[in-house]
């Protein structure tokens, strides 16, 4: 239908331009607009020739949430077939953050270097090989007994996909849609990967209801990482569009990534943005970790505790969607944040207070879903907020940093809950299994966290929207010299309807 279009303009215009009637001016004006057209059509053209390459960015997300948390929706499980302790089962998942700090410095620079389609492929390809990994090193013959280092071998393979694939969605947004579609963009593709999160509290209780099946858990999700890399390879064919949807998406002036990273240790809001955005990364990390030990004290089943983390995921999608399009039509990225910074922390609070009670899902279920609703839609929005407060840094760089901010404080402060925890002699109701542990004082301690740095960053944060105001910049630049070829619009319609 484009083509079909641009060729009827063309006719059209071009008839028109040869009009021997028509002045000069008439003649700038005619080209121009004809340009203009063209621009418009082609690059939609284009850019939907473009949109599977667009829409395969989204399944390796998916599939490294799928891969991080396998195993803590099923930690007690996980425990008893691998013969190791919780603690050794809750390394799994910090494998994660542990490899993601040194690597995420290499992951910024070959994003920004060698673009989304090289990065990504390698990224699936990692996936693929550590799910796999895990399967072969978990077989279920018994007297066979390698799992523990061959499956943490597969997570660490995992791990080093993490970073390549998780800093994508701001990249993407950038360099794929105008200034007006980006923070919805950036929403849809972060939430991909907490999807996989999603699908994981719901598949890892619902297959692997024994210790036994573990193995065949470990098969659900290889297969899909093998089907996954092969249509990363074969579907993401290139790292951009043709025609550049923005300014700044056309701009080469983005610092290099050395230069980059010491314009952002200078850069006195985005260190804020840092600090205190990587505390919340690191309290949901926490929570989505911990959330099964945290509950299975109170009697709540592994089933529950995998629907309460499911509703983390699906709420936290519904309110990035919304705050997404909110932000996107109003460009209130420092309000945004605040205010559902600030919920975020009454949410926390509740848990913590909801978590110690038994017998109580509804209020548990609720409160997980608040949790996710105003917490986990800040993610996108911050991303977004991080490149604009930081701009002419590399998108890349300025959202990957506070990646590794999360990484690092996730590290910490799952080891600071874990040493704050109590072995309990007797808990009648418990479903935890062998080991029973209070986490009393660390879902308290995680609540003062997430309520401390959200007051740091209430009071603290200002920015301007730099991004925003150099494509301002740009395109009314633009609109000053496409001013001066302007003619007066009665000298067309007088020396065109003058031809009889």
């Amino acid at each position: 239908m484009a083509i079909v279009q641009l060729i009827c303009i063309n006719l059209l215009l071009g008839a028109l331009a040869n009009q021997k009637y028509c002045t000069k001016s008439d003649n700038v004006y005619i080209s121009l607009t004809l340009t203009r057209l063209k621009t418009f059509i082609g690059s939609t053209s284009r850019e939907l020739i473009g949109l599977p390459n667009h829409m395969s960015l989204h399944f390796p997300l998916v599939l490294s949430g799928l891969i991080w948390l396998t195993f803590a929706p099923v930690a007690d499980q996980s425990a008893q077939y691998l013969k190791v302790s919780l603690d050794d089962i809750n390394w799994l998942s910090l494998v994660y953050m542990i490899v993601a700090i040194p690597l995420s410095f290499g992951t910024t620079w070959l994003l920004d270097t060698f673009g989304l389609r090289i990065t990504l492929i390698l990224g699936s390809w990692l996936n693929m090989f550590g799910a796999v990994l895990r399967f072969l090193g978990a077989p279920s013959r018994e007297g066979f007994i390698v799992p523990y280092p061959v499956v943490m071998l597969g997570q660490t393979f995992g791990a080093l996909a993490q970073p390549l694939i998780i800093f994508t969605p701001t990249k993407m947004a950038a360099l794929w849609f105008p200034d007006n579609q980006r923070a919805t963009a950036n929403m849809i593709t972060s939430m991909s990967n907490p999807l996989g999160v999603l699908l994981a509290n719901i598949i890892s209780p619902w297959v692997a209801q024994t210790s036994a099946q573990i193995p065949n858990l470990l098969l659900v999700y290889a297969i899909p990482a093998c089907i996954i890399c092969f249509l990363a390879t074969l579907g993401i064919r290139s790292s951009a569009p043709p025609t550049p949807p923005s300014a700044s998406a056309e701009s080469s002036d983005l610092e290099p990534f050395v230069q980059g990273i010491k314009l952002l240790l200078k850069n006195k809001a985005y260190l804020i943005l840092l600090l205190c955005f990587g505390s919340g990364i690191a309290v949901f990390t926490c929570f989505s970790t911990l959330l099964e030990q945290i509950l299975c004290v109170q009697g709540y089943t592994n089933d529950f505790a995998g629907l309460c983390g499911a509703l983390f995921i699906v709420f936290g999608i519904v309110g990035a969607g919304a705050l997404g399009l909110y932000v996107d039509k109003t460009k209130k990225f420092i309000e945004a944040i605040k205010i559902n910074m600030s919920f975020s922390a009454l949410a926390c609070i509740a848990f913590a207070v909801v978590s110690l009670m038994r017998q109580q899902k509804a209020a548990v279920a609720a409160v997980c879903s608040l949790f996710g609703f105003f917490g986990f839609s800040i993610y996108p929005v911050a991303m977004e907020l991080s490149v604009e407060c930081s701009y002419p840094v590399g998108e890349a760089t300025s959202a990957g940093l506070i990646f590794i901010s999360g990484q690092i404080q996730s590290v910490l402060y799952i080891i600071l809950l874990q040493a704050l925890t109590v072995r309990l002699t007797d808990s009648p109701q418990s479903t935890c299994g062998d080991a029973v542990l209070s986490w009393k004082v660390p879902t308290l301690v995680m609540a003062g966290l997430c309520t401390l740095f959200t007051c740091c960053f209430v009071l603290l944060f200002h920015t301007r929207y730099r991004r925003l105001e150099a494509e301002e910049q740009a395109t009314y630049g633009t609109r000053s010299i496409n001013n001066s070829t302007h003619f007066p619009a009665a000298s067309f319609h007088c020396s065109c309807l003058t031809v009889y």
